[in-house]
């Protein structure tokens, strides 16, 4: 396995991978490259703390081809990590994206009347599908707490939920041998039939919270403690689970008991937030713009969403951080 991004989420995997025997590759860069080469990584976490020293590099040449690329880079980077990526592949190479909203192989292989679209706000143009054909996606909905707390070390708060899918619906061997090895790792790595009923599960909060979080500056608890926008968070997730039913998906959860879950994050900063407060581009063009694009797709009004939808972009753009897939752009590791 090679880890393309070795961030909070990318380097959390790729440690766990390690440690349950499997071959793991790491690609990084910066300050956070040279501790992996120094120190591996070291992890912390309530669970117990653990180290790993897998190999770790800026230039995927140096690995070769290997049979899966865990992707821990964010939406907007997928566009243009080929360079990265290619020297990585093999005829069967999987690619298991782990990125948060709605991801550029949603349609593929999805049986029905929009099989095969390609949604624009995170495939413009088929930039995305062109360095990672929709067939290599192993679909990932990466549900753990983690932060990068210095070069090297990975703060874990929460959870080992990797949930995996592929985005036909079969169980297939790739999915088995992945999953696997995860356990090993002793991480949870469910193999679901219906993986985008995960993605808006998670999705329900991320298009919510993570674009008014970035307007008021709040925290998860700060969101939901302040009944007014309690209530519109409420509003937006009941309106993009309308939308998720109109493209097909039954997330299996309530709006009251996705509220809840939030609001156990307690005094957290969305990923959105910590971005911005870092300068660095915003991850709503998967989270937020693709939503509202399905939503102009299946005719649904979503008022909530669209002017929150509208606010947010105008504040990234004013900020000049940058929230659609560039195929220029230097790939980010993200964090989650």
């Amino acid at each position: 396995v090679a880890v393309l991004g070795a961030g909070a989420i990318g380097a959390y995997v790729g440690a766990a991978l390690a440690r349950g025997g499997t071959e793991v590759h790491l690609i990084a860069r910066g300050a956070n490259l040279e501790a992996l080469r120094e120190s591996g990584v070291k992890v912390r976490s309530e669970r117990g703390d653990f180290e790993a020293h897998p190999p770790a590099t800026d230039d995927s040449r140096e690995i070769g081809p290997v049979d899966f690329v865990f992707l821990g880079l964010k939406a907007h980077s997928y566009a243009s990590c080929g360079t990265l990526l290619e020297p990585l592949l093999h005829e069967e190479t999987a690619v298991v994206a782990a990125q948060n909203g709605i991801p550029w192989w949603y349609f593929h292989r999805l049986e029905g009347r929009y099989e095969g679209r390609r949604i624009e706000a995170v495939d413009p143009g088929g930039a995305v599908s062109r360095v990672i054909p929709p067939e290599r996606a192993i679909g990932c909905v990466a549900w753990p707490g983690t932060e990068l707390a210095e070069p090297g070390v990975v703060q874990h708060k929460e959870g080992t939920r990797f949930s995996i899918g592929e985005p036909d619906g079969s169980i297939s061997e790739r999915c088995e041998q992945f999953s696997e090895a995860m356990v090993a790792g002793d991480l949870k790595c469910p193999i679901e039939e219906r993986i985008r009923d995960d993605i808006w599960v998670k999705l329900m909060g991320n298009v919510a919270f993570n674009p008014l979080s970035i307007l008021t500056r709040a925290t998860l608890a700060g969101i939901c403690g302040h009944e007014p926008t309690r209530d519109l968070v409420a509003k937006i997730m009941g309106e993009s689970l309308e939308i998720a039913r109109a493209v097909g998906a039954e997330p299996s959860i309530s709006v009251e008991k996705r509220l809840a879950g939030a609001q156990g994050g307690g005094e957290h900063k969305t990923s959105t937030l910590q971005d911005l407060e870092a300068d660095k581009p915003l991850e709503l063009a998967a989270l937020v713009d693709a939503v509202v694009e399905l939503a102009d797709l299946t005719d649904i009004e979503a008022p909530r969403l669209r002017a929150v939808a509208a606010a947010s972009g105008l504040l990234a753009e004013t900020l000049g951080l940058s929230t659609l897939p560039d195929p220029t752009a230097a790939p980010l590791a993200r964090s989650q």
